[in-house]
């Protein structure tokens, strides 16, 4: 199957620019599965609780259910960031939608920097979505959560074949630890970064680019710039992460010790 990873700038606090920008790459982009950052529908430097709830979707808004009969007119897969209202609080969510019209959230586990002031803290834990269609396992994670090692090793124990992370990244050090996380765990590894600047008052986040798909042997695939708007597409084949050995002794996965791990 074919995965694209968007790189793009969203309007902060413009949903409706955001989200034609995104039906526009989902209607043109070849590719089976379209991965779009973190907060892809809002943008991410948004000052107050008030004004993310303002922003915030649920399954029911106009927004989601667009997207939903446009994954099923166009036969791709999504996955995009957005703030998620729930009965239970406001998330940092991702949602991921196949085109049978079935769509599973996930709510950010690891909250970064003023997340924490702005959004509740995810519930939902770490799972895989099956995708018959391509004999695919999919799990997501959301940006911070790479900084966690037990969030790709959960997905990978559970099954994932591929993990796919929409990102609003603002560091230089995460390209260390993504081919890692591929290699150790042997899954494909998608990370949708976005990129620009957001400014309130006198503090400002540069979100730095260079989204990238690795493949399970920890190799990267493609990779974007810093600063530019870019598709990247990738062809994978879920069903060689499967066996988990290196030679005919070792598997990682059956050589694990985890009465030795706490």
């Amino acid at each position: 199957m074919k995965i694209a990873v968007v790189q793009f700038e969203p309007k902060i606090g413009n949903t409706s620019f955001n989200l034609q920008k995104m039906i526009s790459q989902i209607t043109k982009i070849d590719a089976d599965l379209i991965i779009f950052p973190e907060l892809a529908t809002s943008g991410y430097f948004i000052p107050t609780k008030d004004e993310i709830i303002s922003l915030s979707l649920n399954i029911e808004s106009a927004e989601i259910q667009e997207l939903i009969n446009l994954s099923n007119q166009s036969k791709k897969g999504i996955v995009f960031g957005f703030p998620e209202k729930s009965e239970k609080g406001n998330f940092n969510s991702s949602m991921l939608i196949l085109p049978n019209g079935s769509h599973f959230i996930y709510r950010k586990t690891h909250l970064f920097f003023k997340e924490r002031f702005l959004f509740t803290e995810g519930d939902t834990g770490f799972f895989n979505v099956y995708w018959k269609q391509f004999d695919i396992n999919i799990g997501m994670m959301i940006c911070y959560d790479w900084r966690f090692p037990e969030s790709a090793r959960t997905l990978a124990l559970k099954g994932a074949d591929l993990i796919v992370c929409p990102s609003n990244l603002v560091t230089d050090v995460w390209h260390i630890s993504m081919p890692s996380r591929a290699l150790e765990n042997k899954v494909y590894f998608a990370v949708a970064n976005r990129i620009g600047i957001e400014t309130i008052n006198d503090e400002s986040c540069k979100f730095l680019g260079e989204s990238a798909i690795w493949s399970y042997n920890g190799s990267i695939l493609t990779k974007a710039s810093k600063s530019i708007e870019e598709v990247l597409i990738s062809e994978i084949e879920p069903q060689k992460t499967r066996d988990k050995s290196f030679n005919p002794f070792n598997d990682i996965f059956k050589d694990r010790k985890p009465e030795f791990y706490f």
